[in-house]
């Protein structure tokens, strides 16, 4: 699995392609981040969101268009790809297939799997492929997503750390802003987080 990754537009926003078993999937695509894209994929096969803010999907419509591939987006965001207050410009994007809670999906062999963490969003959700987790808002490098946004919830956001801090096993977690980091690092500071929610 090989993983390029662009920060885009003022917000810095991580634009993820996963190239696995010959395929390429576009992780959050930001502001201004369609031509870097399509000079970086060579057989697109899904757009996937971690989360609906604007500075993570500005460009689904446009890449949806140019690559006619489809557009997964967790359901509970689906309000925030044609509505956003603090960008009225947004193009607005919808969703081919709209996300449930914690579902999986087969690409050829590949598992793609949505792990719903609300809080910072009513929908956001990590995006895990092989050994790595895309964390969107989620969860950054000894950070977590904002809670004081419309459709935030500091409430869902602790619960969803406890659920985080539950989890056996380690990846290498690829934030939605920023470096990596680990499942097992960034659990030490899960306790902090809720305490300090």
């Amino acid at each position: 699995m090989k993983i390029k990754v662009q920060p885009m537009g003022d917000y810095q926003t991580n634009c993820y392609i996963v190239h696995v078993n010959n395929m390429d999937f576009i992780i959050d695509p930001g502001m201004g981040a369609t031509e870097w894209v399509i000079q970086n994929v060579t057989n697109p096969v899904a757009i996937l969101n971690t989360h609906g803010h604007f500075d993570h999907v500005w460009s689904n419509a446009e890449l949806q268009k140019r690559l006619k591939i489809p557009l997964y987006t967790p359901k509970e965001d689906l309000m925030l790809l044609k509505d956003s207050s603090w960008m009225p410009s947004l193009p607005p994007s919808y969703a081919d297939i709209e996300v449930e809670a914690n579902q999986e999906f087969d690409f050829n062999g590949v598992k793609v799997k949505f792990r719903h963490f609300p809080g910072h969003t009513p929908g956001c959700s990590t995006i895990e492929i092989g050994d790595a987790m895309f964390s969107g808002d989620f969860i950054f490098e000894r950070s977590i997503g904002r809670t004081d946004f419309p459709y935030s919830s500091p409430t869902q956001m602790k619960d969803s750390l406890e659920k985080f801090k539950k989890i056996a096993y380690d990846k290498t977690i690829y934030p939605g802003h920023g470096g990596t980091t680990t499942i097992k690092q960034e659990q030490l500071y899960s306790d902090y987080w809720i305490a300090n929610l």
